[in-house]
Formats: C-alpha cells, sequence, structure tokens
C-alpha cells in the first residue's frame, strides 16, 4: 500500500487507515485479529482508536494484539482523547487534567509507552482552546506522544488551534484533523479542507463509506444484519437514507457497473483520491468487510466519472 506524509510532518502513514470503532462490541476479538492481519498483509499501517470507543475496550482489545499479531513498530497507531463515559452518560472533558489522565489511560490499555499520533476527539466550550492545546505540547514534551492532532473541529476551530500552536515557537503543530467526509457529506470542503490545506494538516476522513450505505447495501431496502437495523446505530445511518442520498448512491452504482466495480469501490476510491486527503479510515464490523475495502490498492477513477460524482453529489451538505 502506498505511504503519504501525514500533512506537511514528515510522519509517514498508509493511504487508508484502520478504524476500530466496532471493536470489543460489534467485532469480537477474533474477528479484530483478522482484521489486523489483513490490514497489516495488505501494507496497512495507521490503525485509529479512541479512549471513548467502548469507553476504552477497543483500545484494551488493540493492545492485546499489538506485539502479538503486528508489532509495535510496524503500525502507526492513533487514538483520541476528550470523551469517555460515567455511569452510562457522555462526558466530553478537553482540560489539561481530563485529557492527559485519559491519555495515561489510553497508555495503559494499549500496552505502549506512547502513542504516535494523539488526537482530541471534539472540539469543547468546556475548557480553554489555549488549555486544550497546552496538553498536547505535554503530551509531546513528555514522550506520550509524537505528534498530534484535532477531530471533529469546524473550519474556524481547526484554523484557530492550527494558527495558535504555529504562533510561538516551541509549540507542537497540529499534524492532522479528522472528520466526516464521502459523497453523501462534503461539508467539509467548505471551510475545513481549505482551513487543513492553508495551515498544512493532512486530512483522515471517517465514515468514507456514508456510513455504509454508499456500497448500496440499502438499495433494495434494510438488511436485518446491517447497522441501519440496529438499536445503536439506525439513527446513525438513518440520515443518509434519504431521497438526496438515494439519487447519489444510484450515480454511484451506475459507475461501478461502467467500470466493473462494485460501489464500495467507486465511494472509497474517490475520497482517497481527493485534495488533501492523506487516509480515509476504514471502519468494518468483520474481517471479510474489510478485505473488500483493501482491494482499492490499483484502482483509480477515470477523470470523467470523478467529474460526474462531483456534480451529483455537489449540493450535499452537513445532515
Amino acid at each position: 500500500m502506498q505511504q503519504r506524509s501525514l500533512g506537511t510532518t514528515g510522519l509517514r502513514v498508509s493511504r487508508l487507515g484502520l478504524g476500530t470503532m466496532t471493536w470489543a462490541r460489534e467485532t469480537d476479538e477474533h474477528e479484530a485479529r483478522d482484521q489486523l492481519i489483513a490490514f497489516a498483509e495488505a501494507g496497512g499501517t495507521l490503525v485509529d482508536t479512541a479512549a471513548g470507543y467502548g469507553n476504552g475496550d477497543s483500545e484494551s482489545l488493540l493492545g492485546s494484539l499489538i506485539g502479538d499479531v503486528v508489532a509495535r513498530e510496524e503500525i502507526v497507531l492513533a487514538t483520541k482523547g476528550g470523551i469517555s463515559r460515567r455511569e452510562g452518560e457522555r462526558v466530553v472533558d478537553t482540560s489539561r487534567r481530563g485529557l492527559l489522565r485519559g491519555l495515561d489511560a489510553s497508555l495503559t490499555r494499549l500496552g505502549v509507552d506512547h502513542v504516535d499520533l494523539w488526537q482530541v476527539h471534539v472540539w469543547s466550550d468546556g475548557a480553554p482552546l489555549e488549555e486544550t492545546l497546552a496538553a498536547l505540547d505535554q503530551a509531546v514534551g513528555t514522550g506520550r506522544a509524537h505528534y498530534v492532532g484535532i477531530s471533529n473541529y469546524s473550519g474556524w476551530q481547526t484554523a484557530q488551534a492550527a494558527t495558535w500552536q504555529r504562533a510561538v515557537p516551541g509549540r507542537t503543530p497540529i499534524a492532522s484533523t479528522q472528520v466526516e467526509y464521502s459523497l453523501l457529506n462534503r461539508h467539509v470542503e467548505r471551510e475545513v479542507l481549505p482551513a487543513a490545506e492553508a495551515l498544512g494538516l493532512g486530512v483522515l476522513p471517517w465514515s468514507p463509506l456514508g456510513r455504509g450505505v454508499l456500497t448500496g447495501k440499502y438499495r433494495g431496502g434494510t438488511p436485518a444484519d446491517s447497522r441501519a437495523a440496529s438499536r445503536t446505530y439506525a439513527g446513525f445511518v438513518g440520515a443518509y437514507l434519504d431521497d438526496d442520498s438515494r439519487r447519489i448512491v444510484e450515480a454511484v452504482a451506475r459507475a461501478a457497473d461502467g467500470l466493473g466495480w462494485t460501489p464500495l469501490e467507486v465511494a472509497l476510491v474517490w475520497v482517497r483520491d481527493r485534495r488533501g486527503v492523506t487516509a480515509p479510515i476504514l471502519g468494518a464490523r468483520t474481517a471479510a468487510q474489510l478485505r473488500t475495502s483493501l482491494n482499492v490498492e490499483d484502482k483509480s477513477l477515470p477523470p470523467e466519472l470523478v467529474a460526474a460524482l462531483d456534480d451529483v453529489s455537489g449540493d450535499v451538505g452537513a445532515h
């Protein structure tokens, strides 16, 4: 798998990343192991998790596989902090105390002494931005993280954070931003992507397959074993089962038919090769699903098809 620089840093990562949001919930230990093996065998290096995934269970499962399935030095290990659950309730804490305590807990669950990329999972008005960013500086200064990033920041939030870190020599520059981006949700093109490009941030799109809708699995209804049929994810996926999304899915399906590809391959290659994108993050429930996404390494979309897909999806924005 080709490697790309993460923004303007010297860190090189695979141009597809492995997401682990479903690990230890929908994805059990055996499927997780098979996913990591398949990803590594395909040349993938970027593995992304978060303290907020399964209240740390995803990190724990990944940590149990590092050194067993893959060597620590063979992966670029990324995690996120700032979100946790207490008594079943979602808690956002981007204070210096909350973030650094969370990072120490993440390192323990992962069984490592540092992560390669540590990201603030979400913007919060509950702590001053300069305090949040100071936690990133301290994480790098103490060797607990080698690079830092942000996630789910708007355009102005991205610009403010990245500019703050550049303002004074010695601060740790922000390397990347992780945002939702697909043919069904292109709102980041308005402000986030221009900000990232201007300030040298790599872009890591999550849900590059439109929460699974762009695979075409919902064209004939809702499969019983799909996320849209589950209580946990029904609303999450359902946001992309409207008429506008169906029109885009049909266009992707027609493009796939013409190329002899699958709709998944069309949708994934489209976002992977967008300007400024470093690596889409692939989140699969099973190893079989992941393997179908890893077959795109030698594929590229003809320019005329890219233009057609841009045109048909150009009016979509935030859902």
